[in-house]
């Protein structure tokens, strides 16, 4: 359990809530990545643009070879998810 305060998926309103919707429409669920930004939304709105556009954007490296640089990185900085 994280030691941050998480804005219950079900109390979620404004900007927030869409991004959790959003979020729930791509995955299925809400990673707890996401939900441990839920105290401030466009924190949150921001780091999935970050993301989309390091993942998704025009790189010299295919999606896969981007996916792989993040699974060794995580792996090297003990991460579990």
């Amino acid at each position: 359990m994280p030691y941050i305060e998480q804005v219950p998926v079900s109390e979620a309103k404004g900007l927030l809530k869409k991004l959790l919707d959003e979020a729930m429409e791509r995955a299925g669920r809400v990673w707890h990545i996401i939900h441990i930004m839920s105290q401030n939304p466009r924190a949150m709105d921001a780091s999935m643009a970050f993301y989309g556009a390091i993942m998704c954007g025009p790189s010299p490296l295919t999606r896969w070879q981007r996916e792989m640089l993040a699974t060794v990185t995580s792996k090297a900085n003990d991460c579990f998810y």
